[in-house]
């Protein structure tokens, strides 16, 4: 089906048609083959990166492209309805250069356009194994020696962990709780930085999830971010625009869901009339139609509230949950609209499902997006 959309300038709309003409030559294709193999797509980000996709929202005197969020994120939606590992992918590298973007230095910005255009791939080190939601409670400690911090613990869930060039690492460097926290970027070569062994995981089999280890890892004090106890402001406002972008995806995923459920329905024949003309089946498919127009329209709401320079931090988790919600619910359904034939491999709407889940876990799972929310209503 095709999203009728309103874009806010003539290049906005060359950047999607670019966007589509790569999405349906470069991701469609390949993601079954990729996805089987459990083989991370290091070249196509490289073709992304060449055309300009992987720095939309950001500066062009860093290598980016300066579109509006609201641009990135349609974007972003075009690619997941094709390969949702790609965009999350995107995702993940684009959130992975923000600390740099919004709080580096100007010599240290000087590492931008590598990473921007996508010959540098970027993982984001937040979590750990005991403290995920509760990124405040983070152990992964950095001691000054010198030039140099000694990074030492361990990080969780690690998308990119074994494939990436840098990463961002949320670390100790005082006391407890947030104000402790501080942000470095280290190289992948630093001695002392183990990826684990990739976690074998639900779906996005394309997609390296990993712990790493850090042991006395040395990295150099040039590489702080923003300052000694900047880094729990940088994580959060990071992850805000983070839940944007896996907002986009589930909307993504979830046409995508959509659009084959719809596809299979309108030709599956049964009792001499096709199973979407049964107003059970269409009923279900019509909601879900306008469930994913809602959730589209929440996050381009939200984005557009950060393109103005305004607070969007709660309508993001709002975009968020409910984005993520309906993209599981269309991927079950759609599962349901095939049969059995949706249970097996040979159609995408099982790898669809499999791949919805994740999006409610990450960037902060939905239980914390209602934590947040429910928190602003409470203090008016």
């Amino acid at each position: 089906m095709t999203v009728d959309r309103i874009l806010p300038t003539d290049e906005a709309h060359d950047l999607l048609d670019l966007a589509t003409e790569l999405a349906d030559r470069e991701l469609a294709p390949k993601a079954a083959g990729f996805e089987e193999r459990a083989e991370f797509p290091r070249e196509v980000l490289r073709t992304l990166g060449r055309a300009g996709l992987l720095g939309l929202p950001y500066a062009e005197e860093h290598g980016g492209a300066a579109q509006p969020y609201e641009v990135y994120l349609q974007v972003l939606e075009i690619l997941a309805s094709r390969w949702l590992a790609v965009a999350e992918a995107v995702s993940v590298h684009t959130l992975s250069c923000y600390p740099l973007a919004q709080f580096g230095s100007d010599e240290q910005r000087k590492l931008l356009p590598d990473m921007i255009g996508g010959e540098l791939l970027g993982a984001y080190c937040l979590s750990e194994p005991q403290g995920g939601s509760d990124a405040a409670a983070l152990t992964t400690k950095a001691v000054r020696d010198g030039d140099d911090y000694v990074v030492s613990g361990t990080k969780a869930w690690i998308t990119h962990a074994q494939v990436a060039d840098f990463y961002n690492i949320f670390c100790r460097t005082g006391g407890h709780g947030p104000k402790g926290i501080s942000c470095l970027l280290a190289d992948r070569n630093t001695p002392g930085i183990h990826p684990q062994a990739a976690e074998r995981t639900m779906g996005l089999h394309a997609s390296p999830v990993a712990q790493i280890a850090f042991d006395e890892a040395r990295v150099p004090a040039e590489r702080l971010i923003g300052g000694e106890g900047a880094g729990f402001t940088i994580a959060m406002s990071a992850l805000d625009s983070g839940r944007l972008g896996i907002a986009a995806c589930a909307v993504g995923l979830a046409q995508a869901a959509l659009d084959y459920a719809v596809g299979y329905a309108r030709e599956r024949q049964q009792f001499g009339r096709s199973i979407i003309d049964f107003q059970g089946l269409g009923f279900t498919l019509a909601d879900h139609a306008t469930q994913i127009s809602a959730a589209r329209a929440l996050m381009l709401a939200a984005a557009r509230l950060r393109d103005a320079g305004r607070p969007y931090s709660i309508e993001a988790a709002k975009a968020k949950l409910f984005a993520t919600d309906v993209a599981m619910r269309v991927t079950i359904d759609a599962v349901q609209v095939l049969g059995g034939a949706g249970y097996v491999v040979d159609h995408p709407v099982e790898r669809y499902l499999r791949e919805a889940k994740v999006l409610q876990i990450v960037e902060g799972t939905n239980q914390i997006q209602r934590l947040v929310i429910s928190r602003a209503l409470a203090k008016g």
